[in-house]
């Protein structure tokens, strides 16, 4: 097609199934599923029903992933996504004790990662000289001590009633749990907005040069400071699906984790369902 000027736009060919199929994506799910037929391969207890059991837990982490990809993009990061979780949880237990209807816990959580997340912003946008790392660590620092300092001497808290987050913890079939199907609404809203929005390709045109996007009318420190909003948000639905699966936060919530021992409620006893325990991975 020839414009005014006498140019003409090249047509854009389709890809095909060969590329298709030989694109990183593609090989990311081959990648997923060798993975998958290699631990049953060499481990007895890598089975299905385990892998079903444990995911509630990491699917609940997986929610921090999608705003951290926009920070990414943009050449940022926020490290005290962690202790954003910590805190939402251990807020979210305390206010679930006290007997007030769920829906409050759940606008508690929501409430207090959103607030971590817009304290973030608001500091590195006022104060644009200093980098992501730097603030995030010492925020992560602030989170984490208040919620040591709420939980007390004992260092953890357990919930007293469990009516509402057992029924965002069940599962569909007794097999895949409810988080999955909001992971996966999340995670399209997110591509999408990524992809195909002006927003999402302001994110890439920031991190490419930031300069170059401010001067092109880019509004580069309003949309940071949403984006590390969303992460807090984010960051405090993680902590209430996390919450729902270990029916308790500690100080070591939102830590890279492996349970070191169980520990159960009273209601819980029947059920076997352990609590939050843990202590970090070795380096």
């Amino acid at each position: 097609m020839a414009g005014k000027s006498g140019r003409t736009i090249a047509h854009v060919p389709e890809k095909s199934v060969k590329k298709t199929l030989l694109c990183w994506e593609s090989m990311l799910v081959v990648l997923f599923i060798f993975i998958n037929i290699f631990g049953q391969g060499i481990s007895p207890n890598y089975q299905a029903s385990n892998v079903l059991r444990e995911m509630p837990r990491y699917l609940a982490e997986m929610f921090l992933m999608l705003p951290m990809a926009y920070l990414l993009v943009m050449g940022e990061i926020d490290i005290s996504v962690g202790a954003t979780v910590c805190l939402s949880a251990t807020v979210a237990c305390m206010v679930c004790n006290t007997g007030v209807p769920f829906i409050v816990v759940v606008f508690t959580a929501l409430a207090v990662g959103t607030a971590c997340g817009l304290l973030n912003g608001i500091i590195l946008t006022k104060f644009t000289e200093l980098p992501p790392m730097i603030v995030t660590l010492g925020t992560q620092i602030v989170f984490r001590g208040i919620a040591e300092i709420t939980l007390g001497s004992g260092g953890s808290v357990s919930l007293q009633h469990t009516e509402g987050f057992r029924a965002i913890s069940g599962r569909v079939g007794g097999l895949v749990p409810y988080v999955f199907f909001v992971l996966v609404i999340f995670a399209v809203i997110f591509t999408v907005v990524l992809a195909k929005t002006t927003f999402g390709r302001s994110m890439y045109a920031i991190g490419t040069n930031r300069q170059a996007a401010y001067y092109s009318g880019v509004p580069v420190q309003k949309y940071r400071l949403i984006v590390y909003t969303v992460m807090g948000t984010m960051a405090g639905l993680c902590a209430l699906f996390l919450t729902a699966y270990l029916y308790g936060a500690n100080t070591t919530t939102g830590k890279p984790l492996v349970i070191k021992k169980g520990v159960f409620t009273a209601e819980e006893k029947g059920s076997r369902r352990p609590m939050s325990f843990h202590e970090p991975l070795p380096l």
